[in-house]
């Protein structure tokens, strides 16, 4: 099937509301910069953001196009029946489906789901000791607030959707094993942030480990501190909040054209 391209696409800022306008707007920035920062599996991977007022309507990335072409008009609007619910000459990566419909359904206080399949994820996906405190980024999700899923197969089965909310549960982030990464956010920048540093700390991991000598390990004192003082001043302040507008002067400067 021939994919069309974004400049094709008729802009539909007048058929959506404001609030959904602005949602289209950060998500597809967020697709550019996931492409920016080289967290891409070709077209293969997936983020969504809540449709602001429409109960059980997301949006998620039109398949088929690179993230760094996406733009807000390109956005599938889908429910999590796997309705599209607005006109669109692309379709939507089934796998993505059934993994963020899942989060959409169970999680009501996330507005994003961001899914990764970079080398450093995968990898540490692959370690039976999954995510080790090694260095700051990885204290972040110390303990209880980093979550695991075993591997079942591509994600097509729509009965892995109750496993996947179960093994989530209310954390913000969670490794699929054998697989890749996955955070969700109160916001897409949290999202975005949360994945950024979840993405630092595989690749420090597996940097470190390469490099064939023992390794040091704060005391578990330490980690749980260090967590706390992540999580605790963004309980009510949603991480991201700082740097978005800064991740947005970037893609102005290297790649603009996400709000068409």
């Amino acid at each position: 099937m021939a994919v069309a391209l974004a400049s094709e696409i008729p802009p539909v800022r007048d058929r959506v509301s404001d609030d959904e306008w602005r949602t289209r707007v950060d998500l597809a920035a967020c697709y550019r910069l996931v492409a920016h920062f080289g967290w891409i599996d070709s077209i293969y991977t997936h983020i969504s953001a809540r449709v602001p007022g429409e109960d059980g309507a997301f949006l998620l990335n039109p398949y088929g196009m690179m993230f760094e072409e996406v733009t807000a008009s390109s956005l599938v609007k889908i429910d999590v029946d796997g309705k599209i619910l607005m006109d669109s000459p692309f379709d939507v990566n089934e796998a993505g489906f059934t993994i963020h419909s899942a989060v959409h359904m169970a999680r009501h206080d996330v507005e994003c789901v961001i899914h990764t399949h970079t080398v450093p994820g995968m990898a540490v996906s692959a370690q039976v000791d999954g995510l080790r405190p090694l260095t700051q980024n990885s204290m972040m999700f110390y303990g209880d607030h980093l979550a695991y899923h075993e591997y079942e197969g591509i994600a097509l089965d729509l009965d892995e959707r109750s496993r996947l909310q179960a093994d989530l549960g209310n954390r913000y982030a969670m490794i699929l094993r054998n697989h890749g990464l996955l955070t969700c956010g109160r916001t897409i920048a949290e999202a975005f942030e949360i994945m950024q540093n979840l993405e630092k700390a595989c690749e420090a991991q597996i940097a470190a480990q390469a490099g064939g000598v023992p390794l040091t390990h704060p005391s578990p004192n330490v980690c749980a501190h260090t967590a706390d003082q992540f999580w605790n001043y963004h309980a009510s302040n949603p991480f991201g909040e700082r740097a978005w507008p800064a991740m947005l002067r970037l893609l102005d400067r290297h790649n603009p054209g996400y709000d068409a």
